[in-house]
């Protein structure tokens, strides 16, 4: 592996952080710095849209919007660089699980957990690396 492929992995790597980042704080304009222009966010395993980041995003929201905290853990990322010559293409796969807690009026907690793969589909831009497609595989959940 060359220095390229490694800045290209880190940067990658930092790209699924960042789509992590702004869900977690509903930071949900940051999501534009994360995808193409032409970029779809595929939610359906979780009984969601596939569609255009801004259609995906305000259904993000209300997903989230019972929850009062929230926070990804992302495990292992593989990440493929294209190994054809086209050095501008990837895909990348991010382990995550995704606990969220509820608060009740009387303060009562719940714990609420997700867990699967954030699937990339990437694409290197003059701005750096974006995702031009991204599934989100629901593997278990768990109080839902």
């Amino acid at each position: 592996m060359n220095l390229q492929q490694l800045s290209d992995r880190a940067e990658i790597i930092d790209l699924i952080t960042r789509y992590t980042r702004a869900v977690d704080t509903r930071s949900w304009d940051d999501l534009d710095d994360v995808f193409t222009e032409d970029g779809v966010l595929d939610y359906s395993t979780m009984g969601g849209p596939v569609a255009p980041l801004a259609e995906a995003k305000p259904w993000v929201a209300e997903g989230l919007a019972g929850f009062d905290r929230f926070q990804h853990v992302i495990g292992q990322v593989s990440v493929e660089l294209a190994a054809d010559g086209v050095d501008d293409q990837a895909r990348a796969t991010a382990y995550f699980t995704n606990p969220m807690v509820s608060v009740a009026p009387d303060g009562t907690e719940t714990l609420w957990e997700v867990g699967g793969y954030y699937h990339h589909d990437l694409v290197r831009t003059p701005d750096g690396w974006r995702s031009q497609r991204m599934v989100d595989e629901l593997v278990w959940s768990r109080g839902f």
